[in-house]
């Protein structure tokens, strides 16, 4: 089974996050879910997640994919070193590493969209060297990005099919969308 690791900490945007995890868990995906701060984290709304993987714990190797969710959080996350170091491992070691709204800002602002096909928050779209794209999801290499909270479905199959493939994806939605 393919592993996926996502980083919380205070003041996320829950359906980013709960609802990337749904997706990615109905595509039979196990998804650990690590705090910055190794304690509880609340959302933007309210909402606490408990019982979160210690993030000074997190190796990289075990994981096939990084989700980094948006919300307010993304100032704690861009401002991390540790968190900054692992994006850094993601991408050179080719792996899929998917933002979501405020989340992609961290990786325009480190240069990883320079020359690839993005999407944000349409306001903090800033000039990352990219092509931005008014789209809810794009995919450009092992790089997914999201638009908004709005858009997390589509995020969320986006990253589903870039770790494990378009024959898993059309299956899952099939399974949330017909039945």
């Amino acid at each position: 089974m393919k592993k996926v690791c996502m980083i919380l900490t205070d003041g996320f945007e829950e359906i980013e996050a709960v609802g990337t995890y749904a997706i990615l868990r109905r595509g039979g995906l196990s998804v650990d879910i690590y705090s910055l701060l190794d304690q509880d984290a609340t959302g933007r709304f309210g909402l606490t997640c408990t019982k979160l993987n210690l993030f000074s714990q997190l190796n990289a190797a075990d994981y096939a994919a990084l989700v980094i969710p948006g919300g307010p959080e993304y100032k704690a996350l861009e401002a991390s070193p540790a968190v900054q170091a692992l994006i850094k491992t993601f991408i050179e070691a080719g792996k899929v590493v998917a933002a979501i709204c405020a989340g992609p800002t961290l990786l325009g602002h480190a240069g990883y969209l320079k020359g690839k096909n993005y999407t944000c928050f349409t306001s903090m779209n800033e000039d990352f060297g990219g092509i931005y794209h008014n789209d809810y999801a794009v995919t450009d290499g092992n790089i997914v990005t999201g638009k908004s909270a709005a858009a997390t479905i589509d995020f969320a199959f986006a990253v589903l099919e870039a770790v494990a493939g378009q024959e898993t994806a059309n299956k899952t939605k099939k399974e949330i969308y017909y039945k």
